[in-house]
């Protein structure tokens, strides 16, 4: 028998700027596709058992989009535009930002097989290769329409399937009333409102496992010790400052906020995290088993790694890949990654027939349980719970439902969860004398230190942490909670994924400016003047030739 722990990692970073505005609006946008038809999916086959991963960033964002539906108060501008009255007002700035926004979908999945939407499209590319004053052009009826279509299309297939309402939009086209849109904004309030309860439901049934992050998304490894970064890259340029201040407490809060926020939420206490990024290190888990996490996950780049520094012979995977590990004086289990069958879904199914690509999945599965040397064998597959399912026909409805039925009725493989194969096989764990520390992506931690724009940004951290440590104590309770909020929202490993030139420039500036306006809000609240290096942006992003594979929200596990 082969045990098979699917773990969907469900993380936004915080899109809130320090006056709890948000800047894109993808929390929202994922939550009505994505969050909902991966419940649905595992509702409709309550057979299937797998981990569903919440980082408290995420809930936190769930619950004030869904205070914003009840109490009308919205602080998303999409949102606010999906139900103006009267959106021939915006300014040809907002206007324009509108429209761009409205286009950012996977073209060949989310327009081209819309004829009314990329008609639309088609419009706006030839308004905007004339001047400003194209712009003049689009009615609002062009914009009421291009709205509509946007939060249509990014409207899970579920969701679609099960609501005549929202068919009947689809089959209309064009023409969207007011009324329309405030019907659709009414049923995104609807579907955001289940779904932190459609997740408890099926926890307390048994079907899933549900596990945390970190507080807010860190790489805890590195508020510990810049230093390993290197374990994994000798070579790798560090940032100026020679450690993170207080690193290990600040490590113990994001661990200690990040279960009471779960337990509060979802009714107890998780039994495993996901680390942010799967980063982890030998101080890291000591953390872990010091909290009571019965186990935790990384990529499996990390075990070759550690392996590899023990002496172990790597040559046949189903030696050492498919069983958990415990370390010298920890009581917390770690599980790995399987980088290839992962990534697999994450970026090369796409392209197929949704049949087609379950049936490869699962001979993939047959060939592993025929090597594995462990006497039970567990093959974890890890991956974004959200981000890839855009570059999928239908939201990858074909290929999560084939896929899921064939695994609850299948005769050798046992879809479960970590906590459930643990206690039925305490003691099928190998012992680690040592890791490597890195992440899922690459076994390093090279997508948030090393580039100079990313060594930058921990230097301007630190001088902030430091601020922070001289002044956080004289301060008010009020304020001092509110520095404390600051601090770890600044933390978060979201900032450093993203500087650097191989992403996106409207992206980078994106997260280059809310990073520098939380950093001088946090010294603000400390009553500190901020430095004038928050004034300017920390780096450009976009550089020429760059590409970044799926948008740069993703990346593989293995080189």
């Amino acid at each position: 028998m082969l045990h098979l722990v699917f773990c969907w990692h469900f993380h936004q970073p915080d899109y809130r700027d320090a006056d709890g505005r948000y800047q894109l609006p993808w929390t929202y946008l994922h939550a009505v596709k994505d969050y909902a038809d991966m419940a649905a999916h595992l509702e409709s086959v309550p057979n299937f058992h797998c981990v569903v991963n919440f980082v408290p960033t995420l809930t936190a964002q769930l619950l004030d989009y869904n205070a914003q539906f009840q109490t009308g108060e919205l602080r998303d501008p999409l949102l606010q535009s999906l139900i103006a009255s009267n959106l021939s007002a915006l300014s040809a700035v907002q206007k324009r930002q509108l429209i761009e926004q409205c286009f950012k979908v996977n073209h060949p999945t989310m327009l081209e097989p819309f004829p009314a939407y990329k008609r639309l499209y088609i419009l706006w590319k030839t308004i905007d290769e004339s001047d400003e004053s194209g712009l003049a052009y689009l009615s609002e009826q062009y914009l009421a329409d291009l709205v509509t279509w946007y939060h249509l299309v990014w409207t899970g297939e579920t969701v679609r399937r099960a609501r005549p309402d929202l068919l009947a939009l689809l089959a209309k086209g064009e023409g969207f009333s007011l009324d329309d849109r405030l019907a659709l904004f009414d049923l995104y309030g609807e579907v955001i409102a289940s779904l932190l309860p459609r997740y408890r439901q099926m926890a307390e049934r048994g079907q899933i496992e549900l596990s945390a992050t970190p507080h807010s998304h860190p790489i805890l490894p590195l508020l510990l010790d810049f230093q390993t970064a290197r374990e994994a890259r000798p070579d790798l340029p560090l940032p100026q400052a020679p450690a993170y201040p207080g690193g290990a407490g600040r490590a113990w809060a994001h661990v200690d906020a990040a279960l009471t926020a779960h337990a509060a939420q979802f009714g107890r206490i998780p039994a495993g995290l996901w680390p942010g990024e799967g980063g982890v290190s030998d101080a890291a888990v000591r953390l872990f088993s010091d909290a009571g996490v019965k186990w935790a996950a990384s990529g499996e780049g990390v075990l070759r790694h550690s392996l590899a520094a023990a002496g172990r012979d790597l040559t046949q995977k189903g030696s050492w890949c498919y069983t958990p590990y415990k370390m010298p004086g920890s009581n917390t289990a770690l599980f790995f990654r399987d980088d290839h069958l992962s990534d697999l879904i994450g970026f090369e199914y796409k392209g197929w027939h949704g049949s087609d690509a379950a049936r490869h999945f699962l001979h993939a599965l047959d060939e592993v349980r025929r090597h594995a040397t462990s006497p039970n064998p567990l093959v974890s597959i890890i991956l974004d719970g959200e981000n890839a399912w855009e570059y999928y026909p239908f939201n990858g409805f074909y290929f999560l439902s084939e896929l899921f039925c064939a695994l609850a009725e299948h005769a050798t493989i046992r879809a479960t969860t970590f906590s459930d194969y643990l206690d039925q096989q305490p003691l099928s764990h190998a012992f680690l004398p040592h890791l490597v520390a890195g992440s899922w992506v690459y076994g390093d931690f090279c997508t948030w230190i090393g580039d100079p724009a990313k060594n930058r940004g921990w230097d301007w951290l630190v001088a902030a942490k430091q601020a922070y440590d001289a002044q956080v104590g004289k301060l008010p309770a009020a304020l001092q909670n509110q520095a404390e909020a600051l601090l770890k929202s600044c933390e978060s490993s979201d900032w450093f994924w993203w500087f650097g030139d191989y992403n996106p420039a409207d992206a980078v500036a994106s997260f280059d400016r809310v990073f520098r306006q939380k950093l001088k809000r946090l010294y603000e609240t400390l009553r500190q003047i901020p430095p004038a290096y928050l004034d300017h942006p920390l780096c450009q992003g976009g550089s020429a030739g760059s590409q970044a594979e799926a948008g740069g929200v993703m990346r593989r596990g293995g080189v």
